[in-house]
């Protein structure tokens, strides 16, 4: 037993404590926690929001290129399918949108593929037009053919060499490579996707003295020539007639890669010439030359308007309803159609001469054409069954992209990569119709054979080439662009400006062909915007 004080003391020390915890718990009331300022908790989710994206972000881009530099093992090919059916020979000629396009979606385990061009990459030709003044780089837009292939399930043979005549008979194709040396190649089917080479319309001295736009190689001689005048005139007194024509850049062609051209080249003037040749850079004139009475008959005639303006603002020189008949080493001789209907024969000095019009088909389109029947323009190009993309008079040579003539669908590039598409589903198609034929063959029930023809019907009954027209986009200059945005049938969306100009960007780096093109033209892009446009001759 405690003694009576000890019992009073511990009484009275509990109480005490059971009073100063009431007391705190009471001041813990009456004082409330301060909460975080809304910036302060603002800036933590920004932060975590940053982090988490770059994370992702970083994981994404790691994932795409550890995936496109590392492709899989392939299937060889091979002389038969599983079920012992014989493999055909695919044969695809030509490198550019339409063969690309085909050969990125075609089941390559169910053909022997061979891809022949004379030109080993595939050249994103929509930023062409950017490459000879430097706002990207070459190397930014083109994607090695071997890259491509060896990124496929079944493997690819490629030959860097020309096809330079097609026997459609034997089905043998045969071609050229660069140091002369000689084969043929037989085909079960055969694309044609050569594309076409400039068409100069006849008219004298154009492929002697102009530089075209459809080639890596004619970015460079553009480059070339125009820094080369731009030194030469510098040494001259300002006031010589020579000069100014030295520095008289003239564009023939008011389409897309034209007005691209002109724009870009402006640019590059006020952007960055008047930095470095200040006394050089305000005498350049940069002319738009133009038959027809506007530019971009493609686009919405506001669209049009809008972009004749901006080239008026631009000081960007614009010759309308100007036919040239002639150019020779220094003058372009034009006819120039007036109101009243009549007709002026004018001189045009030049520098620099960029041919940017018309398409011409290849000496080995013209000869195929001429061996088939229904070929009725040979000389123009192949013309194609619009449905099945197959050329006639010949089921087994199928026809894609610039090198063929329809009346339905424009030359552009659009139009080749859905026919690649299409094409690459109706061939598989064609494969699994041929598989199931060898397997009836061989069968002997019955009711298994009913099964296989059922099959058949259905595969055979392939629903024709669509064609859905997206739109139209153009850069025309001073980071102006603009775009003629449609869905089939859906009501057309006309822009233009600044903002059509971010938008022009990222359409056009989502449509570039691999992850890689698109990383290296985002950087070319902040370089030229950090650093400007390079000015030695030979970048």
């Amino acid at each position: 037993m405690f003694p009576r004080f000890a019992s009073k003391r511990l009484i009275s020390t509990t109480a005490r404590v059971f009073q100063e915890s009431a007391s705190k718990a009471q001041s813990a009331k009456a004082v409330p926690v301060k909460k975080p300022s809304f910036i302060r908790r603002a800036g933590k989710i920004a932060w975590r929001t940053t982090w988490i994206s770059t994370l992702l972000a970083t994981a994404y881009v790691s994932y795409q290129i550890y995936d496109e530099s590392n492709p899989g093992k392939q299937q060889p090919q091979a002389a038969t399918l599983p079920n012992g059916a014989p493999r055909k020979t695919v044969v695809i000629l030509g490198s550019g949108w339409g063969a690309v396009s085909l050969l990125k979606r075609l089941d390559t385990t169910v053909y022997n593929v061979v891809v022949v061009s004379p030109r080993n990459y595939f050249l994103f030709t929509p930023l062409l037009p950017s490459a000879p003044t430097g706002t990207v780089e070459l190397r930014s837009i083109i994607e090695p053919i071997r890259s491509i292939c060896r990124r496929l399930t079944g493997e690819v043979v490629y030959h860097e060499a020309e096809a330079t005549d097609v026997d459609p008979k034997k089905k043998i194709v045969s071609i050229k490579s660069a140091d002369g040396e000689t084969n043929e190649i037989h085909y079960d089917y055969l694309v044609m996707a050569v594309g076409a080479k400039p068409n100069t319309f006849g008219i004298p001295g154009v492929y002697e003295n102009a530089s075209f736009l459809k080639e890596v190689p004619d970015s460079q001689e553009i480059r070339q020539k125009i820094l080369k005048n731009i030194e030469l005139a510098a040494s001259l007194p300002k006031e010589d007639t020579e000069r100014k024509r030295l520095l008289s850049f003239v564009v023939v062609g008011g389409g897309p890669t034209g007005v691209e051209f002109a724009g870009e080249l402006q640019d590059f003037v006020d952007q960055d010439l008047t930095k470095w040749y200040p006394g050089v850079a305000q005498d350049i004139t940069v002319t738009l030359v133009e038959g027809l009475p506007n530019i971009l008959n493609m686009f919405d005639k506001e669209l049009i308007k809008y972009a004749q303006d901006t080239f008026e603002e631009e000081k960007i020189a614009l010759r309308l309803k100007t036919m040239v008949k002639k150019v020779d080493g220094k003058l372009i001789t034009a006819a120039i159609k007036k109101d009243d209907g009549s007709t002026e024969i004018e001189e045009i000095p030049y520098g620099v001469l960029v041919w940017a019009t018309g398409n011409g088909a290849r000496d080995v389109t013209v000869n195929l054409a001429k061996k088939l029947d229904g070929q009725t323009f040979a000389n123009r190009g192949l013309l194609i069954d619009e449905e099945y993309l197959k050329v006639l008079g010949d089921d087994s040579i199928f026809g894609i992209g610039d090198c063929t003539l329809s009346k339905k669908f424009a030359p552009t590039a659009q139009v080749a990569y859905q026919e690649g598409i299409y094409l690459a589903k109706l061939l598989k198609n064609l494969a699994a119709i041929d598989s199931l034929r060898y397997d009836l063959n061989k069968s002997t029930e019955t009711g298994e054979k009913a099964k296989i023809v059922s099959k058949i019907d259905n595969l055979a009954n392939f629903a024709p080439f669509e064609y859905v027209h997206l739109g139209a986009l153009a850069y025309i200059g001073s980071e102006r662009a603009i775009a003629d945005l449609s869905w089939g049938n859906w009501h057309k969306l006309s822009l233009g400006g600044s903002f059509t100009f971010l938008f022009w960007k990222v359409s056009y780096v989502a449509m570039c062909l691999s992850f890689r093109n698109r990383c290296l033209v985002v950087m070319d892009w902040i370089k030229t915007g950090v650093f400007g446009r390079d000015s030695s001759k030979e970048a």
